[in-house]
């Protein structure tokens, strides 16, 4: 595998290109993309950059894992060809107190928006340089964070319609807790109190109406203590907007929260037969 530190340098461009970006910290999550987009392209290069356009504090950033030299390895060992480090005049060579951020919309105020201003601007500003400078034809994206996924899927159609977006499903641990970078920073005691996310999912699985499912989210959050409930939403995956109480069909449950100072975030999807 070559490690890349500028584009610049890389005098190998390749025609069917599998692109697999990240904020390093890889897991098991990011290796099941690495290894998926060996499937699609004939080369795969993996991008290991912080983006800081889309944290809401510099005290989030500064906390953020990196662990550079066991991606290297573990990105080589899934099967990358490539992993590019560029460092940030590379993203953005105006200076970060001049990028214009690109609007992620309404849609990007919601859920996770709400709660971290801009920051879906900030994935789109960085997604629009990575594929600008790389221009793969494919690239990579896991389910865990949906509505990122939903919000790259549509600025992906509309400003780089020869890009295939590859969706990943999302990778959990043994209890069931969805992997993230994040969550090497959470004790023992704190993945046990973790364990409410998945658990959330257990307790609406048989459950056929919005309301019993609402009901059931409320129930298991609020009896859980060491988890602050951000939002338990249930969403329309094709629209992304909360649905009313007599929809029927397939919904994505959106779920956020904190630890300590850790913050959390998982989905799944449900199917909602309505009372029978």
């Amino acid at each position: 595998m070559q490690h890349l530190k500028d584009l610049a340098v890389w005098s190998e461009p390749v025609e069917e290109l599998a692109f697999v970006p990240t904020m390093g910290a890889l897991h098991d999550g990011h290796l099941a993309l690495i290894k998926s987009a060996k499937k699609f392209g004939k080369r795969v290069l993996v991008s290991v950059y912080v983006n800081p356009t889309q944290f809401e504090s510099s005290t989030d950033l500064a906390k953020y894992p990196k662990t550079l030299s066991q991606d290297l390895e573990l990105a080589a060992g899934a099967g990358a060809d490539y992993l590019w480090t560029p460092s940030v005049e590379e993203i953005y060579p105006e200076g970060l107190a001049n990028v214009q951020l690109i609007s992620a919309g309404p849609l990007g105020d919601l859920y996770e928006g709400a709660s971290r201003p801009n920051h879906f601007s900030g994935v789109l500003t960085v997604i629009n340089r990575l594929f600008t400078l790389v221009n793969p034809r494919y690239a990579m994206f896991g389910e865990k964070d949906f509505q990122q996924l939903f919000l790259i899927k549509k600025f992906a159609e509309q400003q780089f319609p020869t890009i295939s977006i590859i969706t990943g499903e999302t990778i959990r641990d043994g209890n069931g807790i969805a992997l993230s970078s994040r969550n090497s920073r959470l004790s023992s005691d704190e993945l046990e109190i973790a364990q409410v996310l998945p658990r959330a999912q257990k307790a609406t699985r048989k459950l056929n109406s919005i309301s019993d499912v609402q009901d059931a989210l409320d129930k298991v959050f609020s009896a859980q203590s060491g988890f602050t409930l951000d939002y338990a939403e249930i969403v329309d995956p094709r629209t992304l907007l909360p649905v009313s109480s007599d929809f029927t069909g397939q919904v994505q449950v959106l779920l956020a929260g904190w630890i300590g100072s850790v913050r959390l975030i998982d989905n799944f999807a449900h199917h909602v037969k309505g009372r029978s």
